[in-house]
């Protein structure tokens, strides 16, 4: 019998895990990237004698494919995948290639802001309660290489639209969406409405035995259930209003009851600060309770948790002068959660490539709490304009090292330096995780 022919577009983690996985279950498989393959990924394909090329897609090998996984960073607009399609030949994402061959229970999460943070958390807590659990999809190795090589009983998988956008037969047991804001329009044909679809992807599979865990104090995610309803059993999340099923504030206290059975827990205890973690709070907590976590473990998991790199981290402070990395917040909502958190006047870095964002949500916030902008971009014409009447004092920088030195010149005792970009780092850096490590390391070099 001949080998299905898997081929895989893009080199990088969550290619180089399919091609492990693909290889373990009998396909033939090729890698191929337009780019350079990092050195590592090179050695455990060659290791695994895996037939790949880099810096060139020769058709003639991908044209022949029986099913094609592409990266998430390869948009669907592609002329490559245009042409795939064309031919009647299958693409999908890596979270679909792997999730047919574990039988683990899925806890899929997904939401333009938070889902780094819930999926943490929702781990955590998880093995804290003695559940032998993964995490992967945007986090730490590919989904793919641990079903490869592991064995767990449980996936916690944080997962971007795109990765959504590549799924057909994809299903967890138990999904969570933790909002929805304009984000990534650009891959979207600046349609909001063609985004939120590709989110609730994670719900298409699901049945009744299912779960869907939401935000119900974001509009659009309630309005397009009422007019796109799902099959999933529905278990919202509010800080604004009570709810009979699901999880809500009242007297300080988190609510959440789940199938008759009602967990309480004072807000206060919750390691993160700010609203926004207490809604990443009430999703883990739910997911913990419907896969019959001890309640007290629960409590303590929410007080113990460390939190996210990049993530309004506390860097350090250097004469009375507090240093947050925000370098994740890529967008304005996320950017909007960091200032809203802030209790002492702040000079704000911001700045990088940005996805078509409207800097007009967060005109009051930068109005009363922000005492100076740091332009960090190569293009920062749109902040400028944003802002330019807001505040008394705009700098433009091209570099980390230029933007935090002279935040320390203007930062006076009992301020806030803050990183909280609310663009994407392409424009300077690798990544965010690149930008932020550069961040701290500048701030620890003042």
């Amino acid at each position: 019998m001949l080998k299905q022919r898997l081929v895989i577009l893009g080199g990088g983690e969550s290619g180089v895990g399919t091609a492990i996985l693909g290889k373990q279950k009998d396909f033939e498989v090729f890698v191929s990237d337009k780019g350079t393959i990092k050195s590592h990924y090179k050695k455990v394909l060659n290791q695994f004698e895996i037939d790949w090329e880099e810096k060139q897609h020769t058709e003639a090998k991908i044209f022949n494919a029986d099913i094609v996984m592409k990266s998430p960073g390869i948009p669907d607009a592609a002329p490559l995948v245009k042409q795939l399609h064309e031919k009647g030949i299958s693409v999908i994402s890596e979270i679909e290639f792997a999730a047919q061959y574990t039988n683990a229970t899925i806890v899929g999460i997904t939401g333009s802001n938070g889902k780094t943070t819930t999926t943490m958390l929702t781990h955590h807590v998880l093995k804290q309660g003695g559940l032998n659990v993964g995490i992967a999809g945007n986090i730490g190795d590919s989904f793919a290489k641990q079903v490869a090589k592991q064995s767990f009983d449980e996936y916690v998988l944080e997962l971007s639209s795109f990765q959504l956008d590549g799924i057909i037969n994809f299903k967890p047991h138990i999904a969570v969406i933790t909002n929805i804001t304009p984000d990534h329009l650009d891959r979207y044909e600046y349609k909001f409405e063609n985004y939120i679809a590709s989110k609730f992807r994670i719900a298409m599979n699901q049945t009744q035995e299912d779960y869907l865990i939401y935000d119900a104090d974001n509009e659009v995610l309630v309005n397009w259930l009422k007019k796109h309803p799902v099959k999933s059993t529905l278990i919202p999340f509010s800080i604004e209003k009570k709810l009979e099923n699901g999880a809500y504030i009242e007297n300080k206290q988190i609510i959440l009851t789940i199938q008759n059975k009602t967990l309480t827990m004072p807000t206060d205890s919750l390691a993160l600060e700010g609203k926004h973690n207490t809604k990443n709070a009430m999703a883990a907590s739910a997911v913990a309770q419907l896969l019959k976590i001890r309640k007290q473990t629960i409590r303590e998991s929410m007080s113990s948790f460390q939190g996210v790199e990049h993530r309004l981290e506390k860097v350090l402070k250097i004469q009375n002068v507090q240093y947050i990395n925000d370098s994740k917040a890529t967008n304005i909502n996320a950017t909007y959660y960091a200032l809203e958190s802030m209790t002492t006047q702040t000079v704000w870095i911001v700045g990088g490539v940005d996805k078509g964002n409207d800097y007009s949500d967060l005109l009051p916030l930068v109005h009363e709490k922000v005492k100076a902008i740091i332009c960090l971009g190569v293009d920062n014409t749109k902040i400028i304009e944003a802002f330019g009447r807001v505040t008394d004092l705009m700098v433009e920088t091209t570099s980390m090292e230029e933007a935090v030195k002279i935040s320390h010149k203007i930062a006076e005792k009992g301020d806030t330096v803050l990183l909280s970009p609310a663009c994407a780092s392409f424009d300077l850096f690798e990544n965010y995780e690149d930008r932020g490590r550069q961040f701290k390391e500048a701030v620890r070099s003042l």
